[in-house]
């Protein structure tokens, strides 16, 4: 597929509608190294990224349960439980997208920020290019200090997103876009 048609064509894919093939290990490389490839002002790398599949999905899972139960103790059920503890099932790959801003003259944390949104792009658009379908979720997991803490973010660390990857089971169809006309002005 070339660069302009991937772009073009590029569309979430929910991770209830994904198969359960993920990327070999050598796609999965191939997707990390150019998630890396964006602008980073510095050269600070301000982003990690914390690959959860196989049991690591079912621990993060683990640990978001508790969380739900310790945050909502009056309106928990075993129901909500376990939609948490499956949360992270829900696609065989999920990469966890962490901002971690790093002390800079050269680049304020708004920029480095905005770099850890560029990789969770890139590593949509690597997915697509390979024939996979991915989903970028925040859900409230990606607000939570403790689930960031939990992959290895400080306090002053942010989750930017978690994208869910796995076996594009069909083309799904095309939202609507903003036109143009409204979102692009000329000074």
């Amino acid at each position: 597929m070339d660069a302009l048609t991937a772009l073009q064509t590029r569309r979430s894919i929910k991770p209830k509608e994904m198969g359960s093939k993920a990327p070999s290990a050598q796609e999965l490389q191939t997707i990390l190294t150019i998630a890396t490839r964006v602008p980073d002002h510095g050269k600070l790398a301000p982003w990690n990224i914390v690959v959860l599949q196989g049991e690591g999905r079912n621990k993060l899972g683990g640990i978001a349960a508790q969380r739900f139960a310790a945050l909502y103790p009056n309106d928990v059920t075993e129901k909500h439980l376990e939609v948490e503890r499956q949360r992270f099932t829900r696609a065989p790959l999920v990469l966890a997208v962490l901002s971690t801003p790093k002390e800079s003259i050269k680049a304020p944390r708004w920029e480095q920020e905005m770099s850890a949104g560029a990789v969770c792009t890139n590593i949509l658009h690597a997915c697509h290019a390979l024939g996979y379908g991915a989903a970028w979720l925040s859900e409230w997991v990606g607000f939570d200090p403790v689930i960031c803490e939990t992959l290895g973010g400080s306090s002053d660390d942010k989750i930017a997103g978690f994208i869910y990857i796995g076996e594009k089971l069909a083309e799904p169809e095309d939202r609507e876009r903003p036109v143009l006309a409204d979102v692009v002005r000329e000074y």
